[in-house]
């Protein structure tokens, strides 16, 4: 069952899904979906340093990418091609009962932009800010700011909590998250 822009205004309002900072409903709350921000930190991938990423060798080295942050008026652009890590603004918390799904927005898919490869599902008991799988699809650079928002969340009850949540796997890789 996929929550209702109801739904999620009344489990936001009881903290059964806390969302931080709190969104404005007036803007973000779509008919089944609540949308968020885009955050000030991007991972961008430093392509000259290595000539591949071995899957096998566990996690992705530390200097095969890049951190970069930009101010709030500041844009970040998106080139042809390119693959970065965003993040939104703001952080989200689950229940052991929900699961959340990303999605982008037609505004910007209609420019190429992707939000997610791969990792649109976000787990029950889920907590930190969402990794973006940014790409440029379209053929002409775009720029992108923070605070603007950048996908949507839609969230959908499991018919009993998690036996595991998230927060309590011991393979968590990414428990309350904070950058890309």
């Amino acid at each position: 069952m996929i929550l209702s822009d109801g739904d999620i205004q009344s489990a936001l309002k009881a903290q059964i899904i806390t969302i931080t900072p709190p969104p404005d409903f007036s803007t973000s709350l779509g008919s089944c979906s609540i949308d968020l921000r885009l955050g000030n930190d991007f991972r961008v991938f430093e392509y000259s340093k290595r000539p591949y990423i071995d899957t096998r060798a566990g996690d992705v080295p530390k200097d095969a990418t890049k951190l970069i942050s930009v101010s709030d008026d500041e844009a970040f652009i998106l080139q042809p091609g390119d693959f970065v890590l965003g993040v939104t603004k703001e952080s989200v918390k689950l229940p052991d009962d929900l699961i959340a799904r990303l999605e982008g927005r037609s505004s910007l898919g209609r420019l190429g932009i992707v939000v997610h490869s791969t990792a649109s599902i976000f787990d029950a008991g889920w907590e930190g800010n969402l990794v973006l799988e940014l790409g440029n699809l379209g053929r002409m650079p775009v720029a992108i700011y923070p605070n603007m928002r950048i996908c949507a969340l839609t969230f959908e009850k499991l018919t009993s909590p998690a036996m595991v949540p998230y927060t309590k796997k011991k393979t968590a890789k990414y428990v309350r998250q904070r950058k890309p």
